[in-house]
């Protein structure tokens, strides 16, 4: 499974939604679920997402569960800073935590979209 980040509208999220649940009642095979996190426009995602952030992300995903002592040691930087940018992502659903409080990447991978198309103007 992968985690699939972008800009949606809650329309669109709700289309995609409609989308599978037919397919479920016509009966037809439906593919694993990913997991979608959506933000209302790529400011508010580059805002919760920052380049420090998405280095943790990069850094954590191949090294499996890490305390956040040993994940400030990789990343070369204070526990506490971790500790908030980790519960960041608790929060959102990107990282998880294990019973003896280690935090990994549970997804296969991580794509981003955050594309800055607008609406064209009526």
């Amino acid at each position: 499974m992968k985690a699939c980040i972008g800009v949606e509208t809650w329309t669109t999220m709700q289309e995609r939604a409609l989308a599978i649940a037919r397919r479920v009642d016509a009966g037809q095979d439906v593919p694993e679920a990913d997991y979608y996190l959506n933000f209302s426009s790529a400011e508010h995602l580059a805002s919760e997402l920052t380049p420090a952030r998405l280095k943790l992300l990069d850094v954590l995903k191949p090294l499996g569960p890490l305390s956040i002592k040993g994940l400030a040691k990789q990343l070369g930087c204070i526990p506490a800073l971790v500790q908030t940018d980790t519960a960041k992502f608790l929060d959102l659903g990107l990282v998880e935590q294990d019973t003896a409080g280690r935090v990994f990447v549970p997804w296969e991978a991580i794509e981003i979209d955050a594309g800055l198309t607008r609406a064209a103007a009526a």
